[in-house]
């Protein structure tokens, strides 16, 4: 590929990322997708609608990205989650840390991008502190205490750690067959199940809009983003990415590249990723919607009290995130859908630990 043709496609590919992501900022805020939300309604309320919402959004994931694998546009072994072993302490841990800090400051790393675009000064200091500690999950302080500790514990396999591989293993049916009737009967389930009780209409639209941008930002990264020889190393890889691996929609680790991107801007090195252009592209999109609906606020702190259950939050979900490999959407929506084994107990990891939260919010009111 020439030069020219290849920053061409870079450049299609992060303006494609950013629609694809100001999407999603627009339909979570407009039916209020919110895992944090689904966690809590059905913990507190027993109202199951929002959980139905993100449980749609994960079976059209999952039956998407089965389709894709199934015609070739999408490898499994070429994306961010591939792995040969299950980190799953770093699962279960990570995914409990980030779950707990969601709920105490108050939505995900993605509710609080929208909250952002909404005018939601509160959610510019979660961003802000999330992504300091990502980052030092990624390459300070934290990432050493994680590479000693959760991460020194794996489950070693002889294949990819993708849930159709071991079944081909174990059974020795056809690798792609077993991908494709895998994510289509559990992505089908969970369609099912969502479908089922009392419905709503738009929360279920939502869900399915999510998850079909969801596929779309996994057909985008990893077919049309796909580049057999880069002009200057010669090696196969897929442009725009972090990390020339097929990457789809998370707000973790991106919200650290945001910051590195901000704050070394004139560095040539740092240049605009997926991850990146998908971050500003939810708060754009979040941002218009609110404005176009007349509902942009300015909002602010209550009080002290409030400003450190925020930064707590924030720091244990940017450590979290890193240390489980992604968030509600990074984990609960993209990662899932590829089947991984380690993105099950990242899932209920983060259940688990919001519905800690929850309960610790509860004693707090009791107390006072």
């Amino acid at each position: 590929m020439a030069p020219a043709d290849f920053q061409a496609l870079v450049t299609s590919t992060l303006a494609l990322a950013f629609v694809i992501s100001a999407l999603f900022g627009a339909v979570a805020r407009h039916t209020h997708f919110c895992t944090m939300g689904a966690i809590s309604d059905a913990v507190s309320l027993g109202d199951w609608s929002r959980m139905r919402q993100w449980a749609m959004a994960v079976g059209v994931a999952m039956c998407g990205f089965a389709v894709l694998a199934r015609i070739g546009w999408v490898d499994p072994a070429h994306t961010l989650y591939a792995s040969t072993s299950v980190l799953w302490l770093s699962a279960l841990v990570g995914g409990a840390l980030f779950g707990f800090g969601m709920v105490i400051a108050s939505g995900c790393g993605s509710k609080n991008l929208i909250r952002l675009g909404g005018g939601s000064l509160k959610s510019l200091v979660v961003f802000v502190v999330m992504g300091l500690a990502a980052f030092a999950t990624l390459k300070g302080i934290t990432a050493v205490l994680r590479v000693l500790t959760v991460d020194a514990v794996q489950w070693p396999l002889q294949g990819q750690a993708f849930l159709p591989d071991v079944l081909a293993r174990w059974s020795g049916a056809p690798l792609p067959m077993l991908r494709l009737s895998a994510g289509l009967l559990l992505g089908g389930l969970l369609i099912a199940w969502a479908l089922g009780g009392r419905r709503d209409a738009r929360s279920l639209l939502g869900g399915a809009g999510i998850g079909a941008l969801a596929v779309a930002a996994w057909w985008l990264s990893g077919h049309w983003a796909e580049v057999q020889e880069h002009p200057q190393t010669l090696e196969h890889m897929y442009a725009a990415t972090y990390t020339g691996r097929i990457e789809a929609l998370s707000f973790a680790t991106p919200v650290a590249h945001t910051l590195d991107w901000l704050m070394f801007f004139s560095d040539r090195n740092k240049v605009l990723t997926v991850g990146v252009v998908s971050v500003l592209g939810v708060i754009a999109g979040a941002a218009v919607h609110a404005l176009c609906t007349r509902e942009f606020r300015w909002q602010g702190f209550a009080g002290t009290d409030d400003l450190a259950h925020h930064l707590a939050g924030a720091a244990l979900m940017g450590v979290g995130g890193v240390t489980a490999m992604g968030c509600t959407i990074g984990q609960g929506v993209s990662a899932i859908s590829t089947l991984h084994l380690a993105s099950f107990p990242a899932v209920l990891a983060i259940i688990g630990g919001a519905a800690a939260a929850l309960r610790y919010q509860n004693w707090r009111l009791e107390r006072m």
